[in-house]
């Protein structure tokens, strides 16, 4: 229990600059203090003793303002930082190394008792304050989710979800990664931008400009072609600075916008 404790302090210490000393840590974080009553609400929970289980769990709310359920599930290592607000539901399971900050909801989208309702953080995953993570979904590992995000959607491992609804923007090993899902017709992760009208309109302006320079690109080799040297002043009659090539990023603009 004891080197537990102080696995907790010495996380807390390595991420908050705020934090001067294990003393101030042990007695002024609430965060530490919710953790620490949750994991005897928890194994009051899965001994059986449901109703102790919830009743610790109400009181670290009380005292914490973090409100976290007897039947979560979370590793060692987690910061919740400055904690107020924070809601973590039945089924949510948080991995090691994972930060926490105020205003955070794990929350469930179904009402089926025993389902998995709850989101799962992988390992070192960063919940930026205000966030909202809806629905039994996994948040991949080193993933990061902005402030105020409302991510309803599986988050890929060392992606970052921002907006509300969130969108992906990933990291260039998991871009590659999902052009070559997509080439097979499916996706890795399951993620859809179709429900965001904000990206939709991004992306039909991205196509639209990215047509465009194409069709310019078109047009100044063609004239390039016809004034061959047969022709009086030659190729000297195409500008220099003629773009005769693409060179409009539609695919990366994609990518920032979630598509």
């Amino acid at each position: 229990m004891f080197s537990r404790l102080r696995s907790d302090i010495q996380c807390i210490l390595e991420r908050d600059p705020a934090a001067r000393s294990a003393w101030e840590v042990l007695t002024c974080y609430p965060g530490l203090h919710a953790l620490v009553l949750h994991r005897r609400a928890h194994w009051c929970w899965v001994h059986g003793f449901k109703w102790l289980g919830r009743f610790i769990s109400q009181l670290a709310r009380w005292f914490t303002g973090i409100e976290i359920h007897p039947g979560a599930q979370i590793a060692g290592g987690v910061f919740i930082d400055h904690g107020m607000g924070v809601v973590i539901g039945e089924t949510a399971e948080i991995g090691e190394g994972c930060t926490i900050y105020h205003g955070v909801t794990l929350g469930g989208t179904s009402l089926y008792k025993g389902a998995k309702r709850h989101p799962t953080l992988g390992r070192n995953v960063v919940v930026g304050a205000g966030a909202q993570v809806l629905g039994g979904f996994v948040v991949g590992d080193g993933a990061r989710i902005g402030s105020n995000a409302v991510v309803v959607k599986p988050v890929p491992a060392g992606a970052t979800a921002v907006g509300n609804p969130a969108r992906i923007i990933q990291a260039e090993a998991d871009v590659k990664r999902e052009q070559a899902a997509s080439q097979m017709g499916f996706s890795a992760y399951g993620v859809t931008q179709s429900d965001d009208p904000l990206s939709q309109a991004l992306r039909g302006l991205i196509d639209n400009a990215s047509g465009q320079e194409h069709q310019i690109a078109l047009l100044w080799q063609a004239i390039e072609n016809l004034s061959g040297p047969s022709v009086a002043g030659g190729r000297d009659c195409v500008p220099k600075d003629a773009a005769r090539e693409e060179c409009f990023e539609a695919e990366k603009l994609n990518q920032l916008v979630g598509k």
